[in-house]
Order: structure tokens, then sequence, then C-alpha cells
């Protein structure tokens, strides 16, 4: 059993990876976000009870009996309020005093550091008055007192419970992600609308296809994003070739069937006027010579490739030679000398039978023509940015020439060639749809240099 697996269009993967990375985002800055807040809570519960200690040392007296007398005003009424999670409490040599607050309630002892240093710890475990277990940070602040028994040492302690930071965090981090939540949905819901909106463009070459494909229009509409432009004007040549080459295919058919008519009628007519014989054997098999004539050279013209989109360069040089040095075999009694002018950059962007076609055809009607000379120039036409550069061919040669008022007779399209000027046969016709089939042209010029004729076969930049 085959499993297909539908693939995901690109609005669905563009919103998949965009909420993936807006939930990772939101994400980590939440989590920094409460870390941060919970360690400024921390920092400031630290500063709190520091400035409580130093309030307390401040206010409190010790006697020249050693005892010690603390301040009738607390820093904070809590001090002065049993269970109100502010408490309180001093411990020294044979001294230990704490604030009514903590009445009831077992505290972890201060601990005695460096004096003058404070140090702040927690959460620690500490027992409320009806036994159950609380936990509470601690500051411990440890101070050296002159009296008249000597330095007295005396670590004060002030603490707070835990659940005071907590409940803060905890505000913060319900109001935080609540926060952030709604602004998921709100960034999630802009992202929609903003990938719909984003995309609505290959929506519309989507639907320009399938208008395209139900025959609704002819071909893409140019009015899209430049990051689309190159891809609609790939689709649009694609679809102008196909059109082109079924065209090509109806017109050589259609060629092909007026051609046929000719001989068939002249067999049949033979046949009704009762032709029987030597005669009629000459007769069919001068007409079957024909007919083999035109099926084979309307055949030439099918079996060529045509113009291929998106087909790799060819370099021309190569090919030219091997040309040249087949028809110096035909036409040695003539000691025709060709001459090359090849930019080494330029390319072919097509099929080789083209190029063989279009450079054989005309270098050997030059090399049929010319008394010496032939010579054959091909140069590059610069192409603009996205698309391939175009070449110019140009076939020189010394002989009689085309007469100017014979020229548009020579490329007029449909004629044969025992309707073309004499020695200009059907070959000049397979040139003219090869450059027509690259969206090219073909001229015919006097040439300057030669003083012959000069074909020119111009080939644009394409994409």
């Amino acid at each position: 059993m085959v499993v297909v697996r539908r693939r995901l269009s690109l609005q669905a993967r563009q919103l998949l990876a965009a909420g993936l990375a807006l939930v990772a985002f939101l994400g980590l800055t939440g989590y920094a976000l409460d870390r941060a807040f919970a360690e400024a809570a921390l920092n400031s519960q630290s500063e709190r009870l520091e400035n409580f200690a130093k309030a307390y040392l401040n206010g409190a007296e010790v006697l020249r009996s050693g005892a010690i007398v603390m301040p009738q005003v607390p820093p904070d009424p809590r001090f002065d309020r049993p269970g109100s999670g502010l408490y309180a409490g001093v411990v020294g040599e044979g001294l230990r005093w704490e604030s009514a607050s903590a009445l009831g309630r077992i505290l972890p002892p201060p601990e005695a550091g460096t004096p003058g240093m404070g140090r702040f710890d927690g959460p620690l475990q500490a027992t409320e008055s009806s036994g159950d277990a609380l936990e509470v940070y601690r500051y411990s602040l440890t101070t050296i007192w002159e009296t008249g028994r000597g330095d007295l040492e005396l670590t004060l302690a002030l603490y707070e419970d835990a659940g005071y930071v907590a409940r803060q965090v905890g505000v913060f981090r319900r109001t935080l992600w609540a926060w952030l939540g709604a602004a998921a949905l709100v960034l999630a819901l802009v992202q929609a609308l903003a990938l719909r909106w984003s995309l609505r463009p290959v929506a519309g070459v989507e639907r320009a296809l399938a208008d395209v494909q139900a025959g609704a229009a002819a071909r893409l509409i140019d009015e899209h994003p430049r990051e689309l432009q190159p891809l609609t004007e790939s689709i649009n040549a694609l679809i102008d070739s196909e059109r082109r080459n079924l065209e090509q295919v109806r017109r050589t058919l259609g060629d092909l069937a007026h051609s046929l008519k000719t001989p068939l009628a002249v067999l049949q007519s033979r046949l009704e006027a009762g032709a029987t014989g030597d005669e009629l054997r000459d007769d069919v098999r001068t007409q079957t010579q024909r007919m083999n004539d035109i099926v084979g050279y309307q055949l030439s013209r099918a079996a060529r490739s045509g113009h291929a989109l998106f087909a790799a360069p060819l370099k021309i040089e190569g090919t030219a030679e091997e040309i040249v040095l087949g028809l110096e075999k035909i036409y040695a009694t003539k000691g025709v000398l060709a001459e090359f002018d090849i930019d080494a950059a330029s390319r072919f962007h097509g099929e080789l039978g083209d190029l063989q076609e279009l450079l054989g055809n005309l270098l050997e009607n030059a090399f049929k023509w010319a008394k010496r000379r032939v010579a054959l120039q091909v140069t590059t036409l610069p192409a603009p940015a996205g698309k391939r550069s175009g070449v110019v061919f140009a076939v020189d040669d010394d002989g009689p020439g085309i007469a100017e008022d014979q020229i548009d007779r020579v490329l007029q399209r449909g004629v044969r060639g025992d309707e073309r000027v004499q020695g200009h046969g059907i070959g000049l016709s397979i040139v003219q749809d090869i450059v027509a089939a690259y969206q090219g042209a073909l001229t015919v010029e006097r040439s300057g240099e030669l003083g012959g004729a000069r074909f020119v076969a111009r080939f644009p930049p394409q994409v």
C-alpha cells in the first residue's frame, strides 16, 4: 500500500515556521523577564532587610551592664505584629532578643559573620506557632559594640516570609504570561494576514495558470512583484514556445498536404485519361520521386528541434570548423578560402541541430556562390540582468550577390525552392524558420567588405 503524503502549502510552511519562531521568541523572552523579576525581587528584599537592620542598629543602645535596648518604634510596624511575616532577632554573648512579631515562632538563629558585612540567604526552614512549616529569607549583620566590660559582638538578623517574594513573583508571572499570550495571538493573527497578503501574488500566478489551462487566457499577465517576474517570464516564454511549435507542426502538415495535392492530382488525371504501360510507369515514377522529395523536405523541417528553452550554451567555433571542413572538400575545385571572426565569449543558447542547420545552410550557400572568399563573423549581444546573451551570425561571400528587388522574395515565407532566385534553395527557408523559432531576424544585405551577399541572423537575448 502506497501512502501519499500531502505536502504543506507555502502559506502553511511559512505559518508553521513563523509560529515556531514566535513561540520560541516569546517563550525565551518570558523566561528571561520572569527570572529577571525574581532576581530583582530578591535583591529588593535583601536591600529592604539591610535597611531595617541598619535602622535597628542605629536606634539600639547597649548599657554598661551589657544589656541591649532596642528602639521603641521599629522601622516597620509589622515587627510589632505577631505573625506579620517580618521578624527580627539579636544574639550576642549572654544576650538574646526577638521582635514581638516572632513570638511563638522558631526561626533559624542569626549566623555571625565578618563584622560590618551583611549576609543574605534563604529560603530557610522555620516553624509557625501552630507547628506548620515556614520558609523565610534571612539577612544577618554582625557588629562590634564597645561597653564598659569590653567589646561586645552582636549579630542582628532580619527575617521575611518567603511567601512575600513568591506572591510578588506569582502576580508578575501571571500578568506577564497573560500579556505575552495575548501578544502571541495578536502577532499570530498579524503574521497570518501579512503572509496571506505577501503570498497573494503567488495565488494570482496559480489562478492565471489555471485560466491558461482552461483556455480563458492566452498567457500570464506581467503585473507581478519583481521576485516573480523571472518565473512569469519563463512560463510565458514556455507557453509562447509551445504555441509556436504547435503552429509550426500545423503549418508543416498544411504545407505537406498542399504540396502533395499536385502530384496526386497528376496521377489521378493520368489514370482517368487511361494511360497504361511504360507511359504510366514513367509518370508514377516521376510523381513518386517528387512526393518523396516533398515528404523528405517537410520532415527535415519538422524534425529539427526548434527553440528549446533553457538549453545549455553551445560554443560556436568548433561547429563552424567542422562544417567548413566538409564544404571545402565538396567545393575543392573552387579553392574557396573561409575566414572566421568569432567572439570567444559568444554562445548559442539552443539545440546543436539548430546551430548545425543554421551554419550549414548559410555557409553552403556562401560557398556555392563565392568566387574565392567566404567570411563568418559572430558577435555577442549583451543581455539585461536575468537573461541570456544574444548572438549575431554574419556570413559574407564575394559572389554576385542578390539584387535588392529580389531580397524580399528570397525571404518570403512559403516560397519553395524552385520559386526562389536561382541558386538559393530551400536551405534559406530552413534558416528563416530556425531564426523565427528563436524570435530572431534574418536579413540580406550587400557585403561591404567582399562585395557579394551578406546574410545576417540575429538572435536576441532570451530568458
